[in-house]
Formats: C-alpha cells, sequence, structure tokens
C-alpha cells in the first residue's frame, strides 16, 4: 500500500493531503496520506511532499524536528519527493535571497531566486505547458520562487509558462514554481504519485 507524507510543519499542507489522495482515487491505487510531523512516521513512507508556506520556518521547523536530515538522506536513496513554491526553494542546491543560516536539502541541481514575482499581491494564475499532458495546466503563483538556472544535465524541465521553466524533475525529484494543490487538477499529483507505482 503506498503511504504518501506531507510535511505538515507549516504551509497549505491540507491542500495537498487532499489533492494526493484524489490522485491515488484516479489512479486506482490503495493508500494513505498522511500529515507527516514527526520522524518515526517516515516508516513505510513511499513518497513524500514538501508544501507551499514559508522557507526559512520549514527549514527550521524540519531541523528542530528531525526530518531534516532523514528526508534528505531519502530523497538520496531515491524516495520520490515534490516540493512546491517554498518546497522547491527547500530541494534547491542554490537559492538567491536566502535567509541568514537557512538550510536547504540539495536535491535539485538547480538555482532558485527566492519570492522573485514579488509581494503576495502580485500572485497570479496562468496556463502551464505540461511535458506529460497535452492540456493546459492552470498555474497558481504566490510570491513564487523562480528558477534561474539548471546546474546540471540531469535536470530536465517539465513544466513552463510561455518559454520560461517553472518545474523540473531530476530522477526522484520534482520541483515546482506553482501550487498544483490550488487547483481541482490532479494531473501533477497523478505523475509525481507514478514515480512510486
Amino acid at each position: 500500500m503506498v503511504k504518501v507524507g506531507v510535511i505538515g510543519l507549516q504551509g497549505d499542507v491540507s491542500e495537498h493531503i487532499d489533492a494526493a489522495k484524489k490522485a491515488l482515487e484516479n489512479l486506482g491505487v490503495p493508500g494513505e496520506v498522511i500529515w507527516l510531523r514527526k520522524q518515526e512516521q517516515l516508516e513505510g513512507i513511499s513518497a513524500v511532499i514538501v508544501p507551499g508556506g514559508e522557507s526559512t520556518t520549514i527549514s527550521r521547523l524540519m531541523v528542530k524536528n528531525d526530518l531534516f536530515e532523514s528526508i534528505k538522506k531519502l530523497g538520496r536513496e531515491g524516495l520520490p519527493i515534490m516540493g512546491t513554491c517554498a518546497g522547491l526553494i527547500m530541494l534547491s542546491k542554490e537559492v538567491i535571497g536566502a535567509t541568514s543560516g537557512q538550510r536547504f536539502l540539495g536535491l535539485l541541481d538547480v538555482r532558485v531566486n527566492r519570492n522573485a514575482y514579488g509581494r503576495q499581491v502580485d500572485s497570479f494564475e496562468a496556463p502551464v505547458k505540461l511535458a506529460f499532458s497535452n492540456e493546459p495546466f492552470i498555474g497558481v503563483f504566490i510570491r513564487a520562487p523562480r528558477i534561474m538556472g539548471l546546474l546540471s544535465g540531469r535536470v530536465k524541465p517539465i513544466a513552463w509558462l510561455d518559454d520560461r521553466i517553472v518545474g523540473v524533475e531530476q530522477g526522484n525529484v520534482i520541483g515546482l514554481e506553482f501550487h498544483p494543490e490550488l487547483t481541482d487538477d490532479t494531473r501533477v499529483h497523478e505523475y509525481f504519485l507514478g514515480k512510486v507505482l
């Protein structure tokens, strides 16, 4: 049985839980989606989602709750991990505008600019092209980070806003600037969960 954990320390956790449950249902796969807060909950985990929120807070609380090193190790060992918005920042190797002492998992060979789109009032929705689907996906961008560069050939673009890369994949890891959990469309979660099946 598939067990998906959404890191539930800060951010839009319940939305990801609902989207992942719906995606499992659409795929016809039995499984559970849990609110992941403690290291012991990683036992038997099949995939992890790092939600949007505030990356400095998520980083600090992951360290405090003994999740940081465990998630990093599991990601290096091939556990499927998806990060959206602040989750993308957490997964990145290089972060422009990081706060002092902030730690990152470094599982994606990308450079991102934290809060590149501006303030909350600058949030927007726009059609995103996906590598794995012909239909556009409505991307919700909220104080989003911006992917400024791919740092190795191992990173593959999987989502574009016009001609700009807004989503990437590196083996078992996916990072997105936008929030797929804030729509009723589960294609991105289904694609991610395909890495478990």
